[in-house]
């Protein structure tokens, strides 16, 4: 594959033909739009190591692809799309992929701050880290606290956030710092299985399993202390709280349904791609507005279910320290979703268009003066949060307008994995990773060690570099930079 770069931290694949096998038969596809890879050469080395470039490639191929398909620098192979991959496809006709944004709809983070300092929660770590783990159910198959009727978990997915607020479960800032403030309109629950229902309706207010995570982290380093100020971080050591999970078995379930529903569909619209996990349609057909609708509903599950969790955290501080959340701050910066499909105006060749933006473990970067940043934030642009490993470092940063030009206004989503799970339980003990975390400060409690094992620092990229990318070509600045002191796994 012809791997050209362009300048620092951009490479590029230009278009050119591809060969795939499609029912038997060798076919031809041509890229429509180059590939762009915004890397350094530490990273495509690692990106290289398995099929990322070729997903990319193959999305270039899409029906109504725009001005280039991204891998951005945190990208590893997924279903379909690479993760860390972003794609603008016309909004009138383009394709419409559920590849493209994947199973975990919604996955997404969240941070809050405290006005407290590690000096505070030191010696209470442990019993804090009890408490959260007993209040919020975590783990693979966990069910939610709540005993909601199909009539709540409709209002759930067809209001998002709004449900939380009547519901006492959110402030009205939580529904303002969150991405289009915790609600997709489009989303219609009667659009959505009776399965999916099933599988949902335990599971709202749960963390779920694999790279899923709460950590309670102290301020390392701050870049920028007036961006900082603004989003309440003052001094180093100040403790923030991480929440990272998403729309759990109900998204699997919707993407699984309109997966099928859209390879049905193919064949009637005589739609032929490059790979079968690709399967698309156009904008402008039922099955396409279907999916969009359904999406929207396992997005707003996911919004809800963060801010349930964030609710109960509270609540654990609250018990731990016996002070409210305005005595100790406990508000939220901003939250992000990272598997997502918007419908965004974009410039493409010196005119403004709607595209459907795919952004596949892949979170948005708006810049200062954006319509759709809070106004508080309007100066500073949106705060945009890329997580890292349990074992190092997260970061808070902004989107910058290098953003919209490079990336559709998007950015990393976080460390990027390096290898695949079972090749980190192959690699790694998990008995022996919290050990070692110990060693460094970082305390961790997980369902099991398999689970530890699974998501070791070692089996990630490095995050500094990831983000360090995105930062050089000026897509995000840096803000904070911030570290686990607790760690709650899934």
């Amino acid at each position: 594959m012809n791997v050209n770069k362009v300048e620092e931290n951009i490479y590029e694949i230009p278009p050119s033909t591809l060969m795939a096998r499609v029912e038997g038969t060798i076919k031809k596809f041509q890229m429509k739009v180059p590939v762009h890879i915004y890397a350094n050469e530490y990273i495509l080395e690692k990106i290289k190591l398995d099929r990322t470039l070729d997903q990319i490639s193959n999305v270039a191929c899409l029906g109504g692809i725009q001005k280039h398909a991204i891998a951005l620098s945190d990208a590893h192979q997924g279903y379909g799309f690479c993760i860390g991959g972003v794609a603008g496809t016309d909004a009138n006709d383009g394709m419409i992929s559920p590849g493209g944004v994947g199973y975990d709809i919604n996955c997404g983070v969240r941070l809050l701050r405290t006005n407290l300092f590690l000096n505070d929660i030191n010696k209470e770590l442990p019993s804090l880290l009890d408490k959260i783990f007993k209040n919020i159910p975590s783990g693979l198959g966990s069910k939610g606290k709540l005993n909601i009727s199909y009539k709540d978990l409709d209002e759930v997915l067809d209001t998002g956030l709004n449900w939380a607020l009547k519901q006492g479960y959110a402030l009205e800032q939580d529904l303002h710092h969150c991405e289009e403030n915790g609600f997709l309109k489009d989303a219609n629950s009667e659009l959505i299985s009776e399965k999916a229902k099933q599988r949902a309706i335990k599971q709202l207010g749960s963390l779920g399993s694999g790279n899923h995570f709460l950590e309670i982290q102290r301020v390392d380093e701050i870049y920028d202390r007036a961006i900082a100020k603004k989003l309440g971080i003052i001094k180093k050591d100040q403790i923030t709280v991480m929440v990272h999970t998403g729309s759990r078995a109900l998204g699997h379930q919707v993407c699984s349904d309109s997966l099928r529903n859209v390879e049905k569909a193919m064949k009637k619209y005589n739609i032929q791609v490059p790979d079968r996990e690709l399967a698309c349609v156009p904008a402008n057909t039922k099955e396409a507005k279907d999916y969009l609708s359904q999406m929207a509903c396992a997005a707003n599950f996911g919004f809800c279910n963060r801010q349930l969790i964030t609710h109960w955290l509270r609540e654990s501080f609250q018990e731990q320290y016996n002070k409210n959340t305005d005595d100790m701050d406990f508000h939220l910066i901003y939250g992000v979703c990272h598997n997502i499909l918007k419908i965004e105006e974009h410039e493409v060749n010196g005119k403004k268009m709607l595209l459907n933006i795919h952004r596949k473990g892949a979170t948005r970067a708006f810049p200062p003066g954006h319509s759709d940043i809070p106004q508080d934030y309007k100066s500073i642009g949106q705060p945009v949060l890329i997580p890292g490993t349990m074992g190092s470092a997260s970061y808070l940063c902004v989107g910058k307008p290098k953003a919209m030009d490079l990336t559709f206004g998007s950015t990393a989503h976080g460390s990027g994995r390096l290898m695949s799970r079972s090749k980190a339980t192959k690699q790694y003990w998990g008995s022996k990773i919290k050990e070692d975390l110990g060693n460094k400060g970082i305390l961790v409690k997980a369902a099991s060690m398999k689970v530890i094992a699974e998501e070791a620092p070692g089996a990630y990229k490095d995050i500094d570099q990831v983000v360090q990318v995105s930062h050089d070509l000026n897509i995000i600045e840096k803000v904070v930079r911030l570290v686990p002191v607790g760690v709650v796994k899934g």
